[in-house]
Parts: C-alpha cells; structure tokens; sequence
C-alpha cells in the first residue's frame, strides 16, 4: 500500500509539535548516545583489503548495508555512511530504533581517503548524521535534491544537490541521479526530499548505485554497465518500496550489468523477511551465473 503524504501533511498541519520533535531528534550528532557502545556487534567473517586500494581503476567493498566503498575512476566513494551501531533519533543517552547485526567491514579509521559520498536519500538507514559527523569535511557530497539542511551544520565544504536527470562533475568522474520508486521524507511533514539512485561514469566505467527502489522499468535508458549495486532486502510487507531478490536482479539485467553487488540486507532487521533470506534468493535467481555476484556477505571485495 502506498504511503498517502497529503493525508500525513494534513494531520501533521493540524497537530504539528510531535511531528516538530521528531525531526528535531532526526538531527542529532551522537554526542551523548553512549548506551549505543554496549553489546556493540560482532566483526564480519570478511575484511576489504584496502591497503593498495588506490592503485584499482575500479574497484568495490561491502560495508554493510547500503554503505559501499567505491573505486571509479581515480576517486574513493562512499555510499550513504552508516558505521553507528543504532540507527534513529537520538533519545538522550541512546538511538529509537534498529540495532545493527554485524559491524561495518572497516571503521571510520581504516577507511582509505575519500573523495566523495553519495547521500541517496534522507532515511535513517542511509543518512545518518551521527556517522556523517565523524567524516572528514573536505569530500565533495553528492546528494539528492533536498538533503542540503541535513548536512550543512555538520562542516561540509562542497554540497552538490541534484534532482534526477542533473549531473555534477568531481575531478573528471560524473555523477547522475536516478529515477527510483521510493520516497524520501526523513520525518512524516518533510515531503520535499529528494530520492534517488545515481550513475557514475568516467570514459571507461560505468557504475550504477541504485540505492532504495520498488521494482520499476526507469533504468532501462541507462544503458550497459559494468557494476550495479542493488538492494535486495527489506520487501516484506515494504514490496510497494523496496524490490525483492528476484526483482533487484531484473532491475540489475535493465542495464545489462557486467557485475552486481547486492545490498541493503544481513545488517539491520527492518522488515519481517528473515535475515538470511535475501542473499539467499538472489544467488537462487541468479542461478549458475555465480562469479557475476561480486560480494554475498558483508566485507566481501572485487576489483576490474
């Protein structure tokens, strides 16, 4: 079932405070959120090797969740950051909602220098301000439309806003958002946001982050690249938001894709399906065609 915004926004018009707060707790740094360090998640069977990460001309490692390090083009990526071990607003002394299941594949220290971050939308499993707080201000942001406010006060430098169809250039690599079939409110009355995927190109790779999407046709257009990361988690009862396994892997055959990276799944519990579940029925569909899959389990790496 589709979410009906108008119907929110004009409850929300008659009664705002709550909503008020609400997002007024979506904009926590962590400071104070000490609790969150306890029962802290156990490490990843796998570790990205990132120690010549600079010499791959393309090259990708599985964070956790949506958070995918990038190799393209001479520059390093991250895809919407998460490294806290709760997401949500800030309650004080800890974080309102779901805990993480496996620790991000690198901390924030091993990270190897960034270039830019791709911020996809405003949702709290891929923009968290806690995680974005604690990264080096001097990367270029690239975001969807409506995001800006979300990462002002945190010190970044270089904010680009793009709506789908608009590009930005960071040191000859281009960066194009994407239609999606999803939304992008951070709270419940912030219906501006923006949401998106975004397609990354120099003049010898293409990479696709798809980020967030229901099943849809939009991408066909793209056209052939060598790496689309998909999401394949999150569909049960989220199918009207969020594709699931089979779907991802059509949506990644739309672009004629070379290699495919599954996300968003095995990290937080934000749905009903089990845990295992997705990665599952992803190799399922995708059958004997094994070595296209580029990482089945957080830490998991590739390069070109």
């Amino acid at each position: 079932m589709k979410i009906d915004w108008r119907k929110i926004t004009d409850v929300a018009k008659r009664n705002p405070w709550p909503l008020y707060a609400a997002a007024r707790l979506g904009r926590g740094r962590g400071r104070l959120r000490v609790l969150d360090r306890f029962n802290a998640p156990p490490a990843p069977r796998l570790k990205p090797d990132v120690s010549q990460w600079e010499r791959h001309p393309l090259a990708a490692a599985w964070i956790g969740h949506a958070t995918i390090l990038l190799r393209v083009g001479g520059l390093t990526i991250l895809t919407d950051p998460v490294f806290s071990n709760r997401i949500g607003i800030g309650l004080g002394l800890m974080t309102g909602g779901p805990r993480r299941f496996v620790a991000p594949a690198l901390s924030i220290r091993e990270l190897p220098k960034l270039d830019v971050l791709i911020l996809s939308h405003a949702h709290f499993d891929h923009l968290d301000r806690p995680t974005l707080s604690r990264l080096p201000k001097d990367v270029h942001v690239v975001a969807s439309h409506g995001l800006r406010d979300l990462v002002d006060d945190l010190g970044f430098r270089e904010v680009s806003e793009l709506r789908w169809g608009e590009s930005a250039r960071v040191k000859g690599v281009t960066f194009t958002a994407q239609p999606v079939d999803h939304w992008g409110a951070r709270t419940f009355y912030d219906t501006h946001r923006g949401y998106g995927a975004f397609l990354i190109e120099t003049d010898r790779y293409r990479v696709l982050y798809g980020a967030d999407s229901a099943y849809q046709e939009l991408w066909k257009p793209i056209g052939e690249v060598d790496l689309a990361i998909v999401g394949i988690g999150a569909y049960d009862p989220y199918i009207q938001a969020h594709a699931n396994p089979e779907q991802a892997l059509e949506m990644a055959n739309h672009v004629r894709a070379k290699h495919v990276l599954p996300m968003h799944h095995s990290t937080f519990r934000l749905s009903h399906e089990p845990m295992g579940q997705p990665i599952e029925r992803f190799m399922s569909a995708v059958g004997t065609d094994v070595r296209r899959v580029v990482a089945t389990e957080v830490g998991g790496w590739w390069n070109a």
